[in-house]
């Protein structure tokens, strides 16, 4: 009988972290588009049977999914689909997602090259292709794509950090917003100027296109759909005035000429 040797290289074990990183990327595109929506259950076992895998990666996925905000765990009943409201939106995640972009961007300024410029330009232009289909999933993937490529160039670590945490529930909310007003052509509008202007290495241009395109033109865009009335999550109430009946005694003392005891 021949000894036949086998000399075929091996195959490779399957890494269980990529296996976390599969299921967390399923679920969490599944959210973030609107097929799961607010209050949609998680199970794990239906999760597993579906998917085929095994209870530790979609455990792991989920808990990832928490801590990004896009889920919530609840005490024997289970994880459901956190729903995102407008003044979470407009006055936490936002300011918070300003302030985290203009210290990146200011950063990624000093270190952008002309190959780095490319690759944004790519992005756009994918954007651009996706916003044409009217494909509204794309064209915010992009979004989010162009400012974490930005972000990665400013070398700030804990910047890509603390964006990353937030990151998810400003996509899940804007996709499903773009969803129901899908002006891409707007989205790419914006981007293209962006990058001009970063391209310039205009410090000061790309800082206000920045806030504009952030916070101004996302806030605008949403206080003006039709039905809606401005709120505090956009316009700050006026201080309330003092009315003259209860203004402090001493004052109206001294306007009758009286003196004070």
């Amino acid at each position: 009988m021949l000894n036949v040797t086998n000399k075929t290289k091996p195959l490779p074990q399957l890494n269980p972290v990529s296996m976390r990183q599969q299921v967390l990327e399923v679920l969490r595109a599944a959210i973030i588009n609107g097929d799961m929506k607010p209050g949609h259950r998680l199970t794990e076992e239906l999760i597993c049977e579906q998917m085929a895998v095994s209870r530790g990666p979609v455990r792991e996925a989920m808990r990832e999914l928490e801590v990004e905000g896009l889920i919530i765990s609840v005490p024997y009943k289970g994880a459901e689909v956190l729903d995102i409201n407008d003044t979470e939106v407009f006055e936490l995640l936002m300011p918070i997602r300003l302030l985290i972009e203009e210290f990146g961007f200011r950063y990624a300024l000093q270190n952008a090259t002309d190959k780095d410029f490319a690759a944004l330009q790519i992005i756009v232009d994918r954007m651009a292709q996706a916003a044409k289909k009217g494909d509204v999933d794309d064209v915010v993937a992009a979004d989010v794509e162009f400012h974490e490529t930005v972000l990665r160039l400013s070398g700030q670590v804990h910047c890509m950090q603390i964006w990353r945490t937030i990151s998810p529930r400003v996509r899940a909310y804007f996709s499903r917003w773009r969803h129901q007003n899908p002006d891409l052509d707007e989205v790419v509008r914006e981007h293209r100027q962006l990058l001009e202007d970063f391209r310039k290495k205009d410090e000061a241009k790309v800082m206000s296109r920045l806030k504009e395109h952030i916070f101004v033109m996302p806030t605008v865009q949403h206080t003006a759909r039709p039905g809606r009335q401005n709120s505090s999550t956009v316009q700050k109430n006026a201080p309330a005035k003092t009315p003259s009946a209860k203004r402090p005694p001493a004052v109206a003392r001294r306007r009758t000429g009286k003196k004070t005891v």
